[in-house]
C-alpha cells in the first residue's frame, strides 16, 4: 500500500482518479495549486486506487495524505 502525500500546503483544484481506478507509475492523481502554480501529484507506483482523501476545493497541508494506492 502506498500513501500519496502533498509535497507542500496548497489547494486541490482537480482530482483525476476515482476509487477503484487502476493507475500506472507517474499517472496524474491530483492537481494541487501552491504558490500560484499548478502542481500535478503523480502515482509513485502502479496499483489500484483504494481511497481518495481529498476533493476539489480542499485546502491541504504539507504531508497530508491525498490518495491511497494498493
Amino acid at each position: 500500500m502506498s500513501e500519496v502525500t502533498a509535497p507542500m500546503a496548497g489547494k486541490v483544484i482537480d482530482v483525476k482518479v476515482n476509487v477503484g481506478d487502476t493507475v500506472s507509475e507517474d499517472d496524474e492523481l491530483v492537481i494541487l495549486e501552491a504558490m500560484k502554480m499548478e502542481m500535478p501529484i503523480v502515482a509513485p507506483t502502479s496499483g489500484k486506487v483504494k481511497e481518495i482523501k481529498c476533493k476539489k476545493g480542499d485546502s491541504v497541508g504539507a504531508d497530508d495524505v491525498l490518495v491511497v494506492i494498493e
